[in-house]
């Protein structure tokens, strides 16, 4: 084939033409928003307007605080709230095991979160910020909905604890009833360098002193914070070059070459199926060769070879979870190229 498809969204989804504009633009105004002179201030203004408009894209009423991306988001969130505890569920983003080392770790019950546990985790102890992801980036299990909200939402108020959700995958979703969510303009058709903390109340949080109303040191990212914002007012993921009835159809022709993995409740953009006959690895050099970019897990580890632990806590058997590959579409991914994936899928099961 002479034109490659690109099925790795999860990782990363491609920027889309209006946020590499807004960041063309960004580069131009290169003044340092903190300076007090004119094209300091001219530069406040964009990044203010910016801040306003992502927003009101998100639907999020609170505060937002810019970040370098999700990773850093969860590290402030994990180790500037003023709690002691940390409970976080156990499929949750690598990023969230490295910024909360010996936090406690709540299970899964047949891919949902184990409420009866979390509630005795809370009433055992002093308050937790609680970390569940919103959708988790290997299965594609919604563990806090889309639209809506979720009993264990409710359990945490109640325990007066906070709820950290991670949105990474959440196309820019937000539940409601979380005090702190954290998005990444990457996976959401902006640049990469560029994700936010969003907080309900400031006072949740310790500052540092430095900018971002002192919650974060360095200097802005204005032109990754203008793409980000013309990333979401286009649209960002929510708007798709397929419609729902294609993605379920490929999702029901998938399970051909193997077992779909579907835990608990499943978006509409992460696929994961555990090969009849082939090894993951091997699946993913041939489709690499034959032009079809996918994935074994998150891009954070698919480089290695430990098992996955996000699968591990899902239930998936080690032997199955080595076979498993990861299809995640984006915002440009269309019918024609599921097809041919289809396809391509087909000729290295019938080489077999």
């Amino acid at each position: 084939m002479t034109k490659r498809i690109y099925l790795d969204h999860a990782a990363t989804t491609p920027v889309r033409p209006e946020a590499i504009a807004a960041v063309v633009d960004g580069v131009a105004r290169w003044a340092n928003p903190s300076s007090p002179h004119a094209e300091g201030r001219a530069a406040r203004a964009a990044l203010e307007e910016a801040r306003a408009r992502i927003k009101a894209a998100l639907g999020w009423t609170g505060e937002l605080i810019f970040t370098s991306g999700a990773s850093e988001a969860l590290w402030i969130a994990l180790n500037r709230t003023k709690l002691e505890r940390r409970i976080v569920s156990a499929v949750e983003h690598d990023a969230v095991f490295r910024a909360a080392p010996g936090a406690e770790v709540l299970p899964l019950e047949e891919g949902e979160i184990d409420l009866e546990e979390l509630e005795r985790a809370l009433a055992e102890g002093d308050q937790a910020v609680v970390a569940i992801q919103s959708v988790n980036s290997e299965t594609g299990t919604e563990l806090l909905p889309l639209a809506g909200t979720n009993p264990a939402i409710a359990a945490i108020a109640a325990a007066g604890g906070v709820l950290l959700a991670d949105c990474s995958q959440g196309q820019g979703h937000i539940p409601t009833g979380v005090d702190l969510a954290v998005v990444s303009a990457h996976k959401l058709g902006g640049p990469p360098g560029i994700g936010a903390l969003l907080v309900r109340d400031l006072a949740i949080i310790e500052p540092v002193g430095g900018h971002e109303f002192g919650y974060r040191m360095g200097t802005e990212n204005l032109p990754g914070v203008l793409g980000f914002a013309a990333a979401l007012e286009a649209g960002g993921t929510r708007t798709w070059a397929t419609n729902a009835e294609q993605r379920r159809a490929f999702n029901a022709v998938l399970s051909q070459f193997g077992e779909v993995l579907a835990p608990g409740v499943q978006c509409g953009h992460i696929f994961a199926v555990s090969l009849a006959s082939m090894s993951a690895a091997a699946a993913l050099i041939r489709l690499d060769a034959m032009g079809f970019a996918v994935s074994a897990g998150s891009a954070c580890s698919s480089g290695t070879l430990k098992p996955s632990r996000a699968l591990a806590a899902f239930g998936i058997a080690p032997e199955e979870s080595s076979r498993t590959i990861r299809i995640s579409l984006g915002w440009n991914t269309s019918a024609e190229e599921l097809d041919a994936f289809v396809e391509a899928l087909g000729q290295i099961a019938r080489a077999q």
